[in-house]
Protein backbone atom coordinates (compact mmCIF):
# COMPACT_ATOMS: atom_id res chain seq x y z
CA UNK A 1 0.00 0.00 0.00
CA UNK A 2 1.41 3.45 -1.02
CA UNK A 3 0.74 6.66 1.33
CA UNK A 4 1.03 8.69 -2.21
CA UNK A 5 -2.11 9.79 -2.61
CA UNK A 6 -3.62 9.56 -6.67
CA UNK A 7 -4.20 13.32 -6.65
CA UNK A 8 -2.21 16.48 -6.16
CA UNK A 9 -2.08 17.08 -2.98
CA UNK A 10 -0.88 20.75 -2.94
CA UNK A 11 -4.05 21.36 -5.17
CA UNK A 12 -6.11 19.50 -2.73
CA UNK A 13 -4.19 21.67 0.02
CA UNK A 14 -5.18 25.07 -1.81
CA UNK A 15 -8.80 23.96 -2.43
CA UNK A 16 -9.50 23.40 1.30
CA UNK A 17 -7.76 26.14 2.49
CA UNK A 18 -9.65 28.92 0.42
CA UNK A 19 -13.12 26.58 0.70
CA UNK A 20 -12.77 26.45 4.02
CA UNK A 21 -12.42 29.98 4.97
CA UNK A 22 -15.02 30.97 2.67
CA UNK A 23 -17.48 28.50 3.96
CA UNK A 24 -16.61 29.72 7.35
CA UNK A 25 -17.22 33.49 6.33
CA UNK A 26 -20.22 32.69 4.83
CA UNK A 27 -21.58 31.43 8.16
CA UNK A 28 -20.25 34.54 9.86
CA UNK A 29 -22.43 36.46 7.76
CA UNK A 30 -25.16 34.61 8.40
CA UNK A 31 -27.75 36.37 11.11
CA UNK A 32 -29.27 33.36 12.15
CA UNK A 33 -27.44 30.28 12.58
CA UNK A 34 -28.26 26.43 13.83
CA UNK A 35 -26.02 24.63 16.40
CA UNK A 36 -25.47 22.58 13.92
CA UNK A 37 -23.83 25.38 11.72
CA UNK A 38 -22.08 27.13 14.91
CA UNK A 39 -20.37 23.87 14.79
CA UNK A 40 -19.59 23.53 11.33
CA UNK A 41 -18.30 27.04 11.59
CA UNK A 42 -15.34 25.90 13.87
CA UNK A 43 -14.41 23.40 12.36
CA UNK A 44 -14.52 24.59 8.78
CA UNK A 45 -11.86 27.76 9.79
CA UNK A 46 -9.70 24.73 11.74
CA UNK A 47 -9.91 22.69 8.54
CA UNK A 48 -8.61 25.95 6.65
CA UNK A 49 -6.17 26.92 8.81
CA UNK A 50 -5.04 23.39 9.01
CA UNK A 51 -5.01 23.16 5.06
CA UNK A 52 -2.55 26.54 4.90
CA UNK A 53 0.07 24.88 7.54
CA UNK A 54 0.10 21.99 4.79
CA UNK A 55 0.31 24.73 1.90
CA UNK A 56 3.94 25.01 0.04
CA UNK A 57 3.36 28.37 -0.37
CA UNK A 58 1.89 29.65 3.23
CA UNK A 59 3.16 32.94 4.01
CA UNK A 60 3.13 34.37 8.24
CA UNK A 61 0.18 36.60 6.61
CA UNK A 62 -2.13 33.72 5.35
CA UNK A 63 -1.60 32.55 9.13
CA UNK A 64 -2.26 35.64 10.44
CA UNK A 65 -5.90 35.65 8.86
CA UNK A 66 -6.59 31.89 9.55
CA UNK A 67 -5.62 32.63 13.48
CA UNK A 68 -7.67 35.80 13.34
CA UNK A 69 -10.90 33.98 11.96
CA UNK A 70 -11.04 31.34 14.20
CA UNK A 71 -10.49 33.99 17.03
CA UNK A 72 -13.31 35.91 15.68
CA UNK A 73 -15.66 32.71 15.33
CA UNK A 74 -14.79 31.75 18.60
CA UNK A 75 -15.67 35.46 19.94
CA UNK A 76 -19.29 34.85 18.24
CA UNK A 77 -19.89 31.89 20.26
CA UNK A 78 -18.57 33.09 23.59
CA UNK A 79 -15.63 30.34 23.89
CA UNK A 80 -13.24 32.95 25.28
CA UNK A 81 -10.26 31.81 26.22
CA UNK A 82 -10.23 29.51 22.76
CA UNK A 83 -10.74 33.52 20.90
CA UNK A 84 -8.18 35.00 23.25
CA UNK A 85 -5.78 31.95 22.37
CA UNK A 86 -5.92 32.01 18.57
CA UNK A 87 -5.82 35.88 18.66
CA UNK A 88 -2.73 35.28 20.95
CA UNK A 89 -1.69 33.55 18.09
CA UNK A 90 -2.90 36.04 15.24
CA UNK A 91 -1.19 38.73 17.25
CA UNK A 92 2.32 36.84 17.82
CA UNK A 93 2.63 35.58 14.35
CA UNK A 94 1.54 39.14 12.53
CA UNK A 95 4.61 41.30 15.17
CA UNK A 96 7.23 38.41 14.48
CA UNK A 97 6.52 38.10 10.58
CA UNK A 98 6.63 41.83 10.86
CA UNK A 99 3.21 42.46 8.84
CA UNK A 100 1.93 45.29 7.49
CA UNK A 101 0.13 47.58 9.88
CA UNK A 102 -3.20 46.02 8.07
CA UNK A 103 -2.26 42.37 9.84
CA UNK A 104 -1.15 43.79 12.77
CA UNK A 105 -4.14 45.60 13.76
CA UNK A 106 -6.64 43.04 13.23
CA UNK A 107 -4.83 40.87 15.22
CA UNK A 108 -5.48 43.58 18.26
CA UNK A 109 -8.86 43.42 16.75
CA UNK A 110 -9.13 40.35 17.10
CA UNK A 111 -8.19 40.35 21.28
CA UNK A 112 -10.17 43.37 21.68
CA UNK A 113 -13.25 41.73 20.59
CA UNK A 114 -12.97 38.78 22.86
CA UNK A 115 -11.90 41.03 25.68
CA UNK A 116 -15.41 42.99 24.87
CA UNK A 117 -17.40 39.47 25.04
CA UNK A 118 -16.05 38.59 29.01
CA UNK A 119 -16.26 42.63 29.53
CA UNK A 120 -13.05 43.12 29.85
CA UNK A 121 -13.21 46.49 29.55
CA UNK A 122 -9.84 47.71 30.00
CA UNK A 123 -7.87 45.06 28.49
CA UNK A 124 -10.75 45.86 24.94
CA UNK A 125 -9.55 49.53 25.31
CA UNK A 126 -5.85 48.74 25.52
CA UNK A 127 -5.78 46.67 22.19
CA UNK A 128 -8.68 49.26 20.65
CA UNK A 129 -6.08 51.85 21.02
CA UNK A 130 -3.17 49.43 19.32
CA UNK A 131 -5.62 48.72 16.73
CA UNK A 132 -6.16 52.61 16.45
CA UNK A 133 -3.06 53.63 16.05
CA UNK A 134 -1.87 51.01 13.54
CA UNK A 135 -4.92 51.78 11.57
CA UNK A 136 -3.35 55.55 11.01
CA UNK A 137 -0.65 53.47 8.88
CA UNK A 138 -2.72 52.04 6.69
CA UNK A 139 -2.59 53.24 2.48
CA UNK A 140 -4.87 51.99 1.39
CA UNK A 141 -7.88 53.77 2.16
CA UNK A 142 -10.34 51.05 1.76
CA UNK A 143 -8.14 48.52 3.88
CA UNK A 144 -8.40 51.56 6.40
CA UNK A 145 -12.45 52.22 6.35
CA UNK A 146 -12.68 48.09 5.99
CA UNK A 147 -10.44 48.05 9.71
CA UNK A 148 -12.50 50.83 11.18
CA UNK A 149 -15.54 50.25 10.50
CA UNK A 150 -14.97 46.78 12.28
CA UNK A 151 -13.46 48.46 15.25
CA UNK A 152 -16.35 50.57 15.75
CA UNK A 153 -18.43 47.60 16.40
CA UNK A 154 -16.56 46.49 19.29
CA UNK A 155 -17.50 49.71 21.53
Amino acid sequence: MTNSPDFDLQAAHKFFSSSCFNQSWDLIDKTERSAEEDIQMILLSLASLWHWTQREDCTDRNLSVAYWQVSRIYTMLGKSEKAREYGQKCLEISFHADLEPFYLAYAYEALARAEAKVKHLSKMQSYLEEARKLAEKVSDLSAKKQLLDDLVTIE
